[in-house]
């Protein structure tokens, strides 16, 4: 085997840095503080409502505003072009975004107390999957609720996938979406365990290439 990559397979199975482990640690705040904050917040603006529309997706269920009074004047705009009512218990997606939140957490604190670099690289790969998959699965999620219209709508539009991020004119109904606080803290903690992770592969590489050169 090359001795520089074997050298590097070696780095893999060290521990942690010392004093990366606090770090570490302390990166499981933003992921408890999410669970309390909205992930996704969606604005709805129409000349039938004299209000802005608000709904805010969190870890395990939806408000909306107006002391939840929303819901029913978005679902009642949803009816007139043709979209099924945004009910939680079709969201069933939402019924294991916590578990998976705390998978992540537990996971991390385990990485942080006993872990090596190789089990870092894990814990980085694995919340990289559980994001990419929460995203596709939110993104499918629109894509059902824009192209399953009913064709009995008042007034019936083209079948559309409502914006992810950003804003969109459906008839006469603006409808803005953007990240909540809660998706910032997770997009915070990601930020710090792929800094953290960036650290030791550049110091991993260097004692690789070091070893490598005094063989």
């Amino acid at each position: 085997m090359d001795p520089e990559l074997n050298a590097f397979y070696r780095f893999l199975a060290q521990p942690l840095f010392f004093r990366w482990r606090f770090a570490l640690a302390l990166c499981v705040i933003p992921i408890a503080l999410s669970f309390t904050l909205p992930l996704w917040q969606i604005t709805i603006r129409s000349p039938q409502v004299d209000r802005d529309l608000t709904l805010a997706v969190y870890a395990a269920t939806i408000e909306t505003g107006n002391d939840g009074r929303d819901l029913h004047d978005i679902n009642v705009l949803n009816h007139y072009v043709g979209m099924k009512p945004i009910d939680r218990q079709d969201l069933t997606d939402l019924n294991w975004i916590p578990f998976g939140l705390c998978l992540i957490a537990i996971l991390t604190l385990r990485c942080a107390a006993i872990g090596n670099v190789g089990s870092l690289v894990d814990l980085v790969v694995l919340t990289g999957y559980a994001g990419l998959f929460g995203l596709a699965r939110f993104a499918y999620r629109l894509h059902s609720y824009g192209h399953n219209l009913s064709p009995d709508a008042p007034t019936p539009v083209a079948p559309f996938t409502p914006a992810i991020l950003g804003t969109q004119l459906v008839g006469d109904v603006t409808v803005t979406s953007q990240p909540g606080s809660g998706m910032i803290l997770i997009g915070l903690f990601v930020a710090i365990l792929g800094a953290i992770l960036a650290y030791h592969l550049v110091v991993g590489r260097r004692e690789a290439l070091a070893q490598a050169a005094t063989s």
